[in-house]
């Protein structure tokens, strides 16, 4: 165990010197310098030797400090860390716990007062930019001492590896808003009068549209009754995320592929809860992944595992190679949802093609991930001819954004454009849309 001066010692011994100073000009002798050193001396080993005695006091009354298990992290967000320290007395301590410097994350050291009277908890937050495996090393305790002159240093072994996967806690709270969806009065106000699958008859009630009420049923019953529908259930989902050069760039934060991976877990999750086989593949010059359509949530956990390792490429992406395979492999009608991103209207003829080409047997879907910065400078206001300059070329990049998705649109593609860090929710709600309206 280490011993550590505190501030209050230092003060001490700067405050001796100071007197010291100050006593030897009042006095006229020829040793008074010597004296006065001499005296220096003493008062700084005094200081010294009280500050070690007082750290080793520290030793009969250490704290005790234990991290919980660290689970699964989630890429691009604050992931709580809980601590729990205990100790017989009131004391201070500055606690550094040594995650990775790869990781953004709370200032360390982080200072901790424990009351002495019962076990107290801290949190702090680390954010991780990349997945992948990481090694957590120790927890590091400095504590004050009782007289407060020195801090009493040493290590609880805790070194583990921490596991950085997709975001998980956004997939947690998907899961908690789309089980509140398939429940309760929130799950017949959504079922009546969409999807088109019959569910069940139930009384007529005030609002409900007279256009679904079964007339055979309320003729044998002699009481007014209505269709309940609700989307089919057993459809098949395909998503295709691409993980090519385009999905490299850097986006609030993360790639633009973290970005895309999210999504497609997004949906894959809305697709199993709603009852519906999902199928996924990675592509980029070549299919790199493939999970053929299945149901259940053991499907779910499998997706999460063997996409988590995966890195974006600099490579160009072969659009026209993944929708055949997917066409090929997939000869029932299904929703075939692609996560890209679209340059101009030149780079995307091979979009256009692969995606024109799943007609009429698929529904395809089209989902791009802009970049926020893009919006930003397109609409900034300056009279400076770089900002200028930046401007314009930002208004003529989303021209042609919006030129390549006017003919998608036109050859019966489904098209979904927003911003990287918001395509989760959005794209979820049109998923949901599409089976509720029927159009798969």
């Amino acid at each position: 165990m280490a011993i550590i001066p505190t501030g209050r010692t230092y003060g001490l011994l700067l405050g001796g010197g100071l007197v010291v100073t100050l006593l030897t000009n009042f006095f006229d002798s020829p040793n008074r310098l010597i004296v006065a050193l001499l005296a220096l001396l003493l008062f700084n080993v005094a200081v010294i030797a009280v500050m070690f005695w007082d750290g080793f006091r520290v030793k009969s009354r250490l704290a005790t400090i234990k991290r919980d298990p660290l689970h699964r992290l989630s890429i691009g967000r604050d992931n709580p860390i809980s601590l729990h320290g205990e100790s017989s007395t009131p004391v201070r301590l500055r606690l550094f716990d040594n995650y990775p410097t790869a990781f953004d994350g709370t200032t360390m050291p982080l200072a901790i007062h424990l009351s002495g009277r019962e076990p107290e908890t801290l949190t702090f937050t680390v954010n991780p930019k990349q997945r992948g495996k990481y090694p957590w090393g120790d927890l590091q305790i400095q504590q004050r001492s009782p007289l407060g002159l020195a801090w009493a240093d040493w290590t609880i072994p805790a070194t583990e590896t921490v596991a950085v996967y997709p975001d998980l806690i956004g997939l947690n709270q998907l899961s908690v808003k789309l089980a509140l969806q398939s429940t309760g009065t929130l799950k017949q106000k959504r079922r009546m009068g969409v999807g088109t699958e019959f569910a069940e008859l139930r009384e007529y009630g005030t609002g409900d549209d007279p256009r679904f009420i079964d007339w055979k049923a309320t003729a044998r019953l002699s009481q007014p009754l209505v269709r309940v529908l609700e989307p089919e259930r057993e459809q098949t989902l395909l998503i295709l995320l691409d993980r090519g050069r385009l999905m490299t760039a850097q986006v609030q934060g993360l790639n633009r592929f973290d970005w895309g991976m999210n999504a497609a877990l997004s949906l894959a999750l809305a697709g199993v809860s709603r009852g519906d086989r999902v199928g996924l593949g990675i592509f980029d010059r070549t299919l790199h992944t493939w999970l053929p359509p299945k149901g259940g949530r053991a499907n779910f956990q499998q997706m999460i595992d063997r996409l988590t390792p995966i890195q974006p490429v600099l490579e160009e992406s072969d659009y026209l190679a993944a929708a055949t395979h997917a066409a090929q492999q997939q000869h029932r009608r299904s929703l075939v949802v692609l996560i890209t991103d679209i340059v101009d209207e030149t780079a995307s003829a091979e979009l256009l093609s692969a995606l024109a080409r799943l007609r009429p047997r698929h529904l395809p879907f089209c989902i791009t991930l802009r970049d926020p910065a893009i919006d930003r400078q397109a609409h900034q206001s300056t009279t400076e001819v770089d900002a200028a300059y930046q401007r314009a070329v930002a208004l003529d990049l989303l021209s042609q954004r919006e030129a390549a998705f006017a003919r998608l649109k036109r050859r019966g593609v489904l098209v979904l454009d927003a911003p990287a860090h918001q395509i989760s929710d959005p794209l979820v709600e049109s998923y949901l849309r599409i089976k509720s309206q029927g159009k798969l």
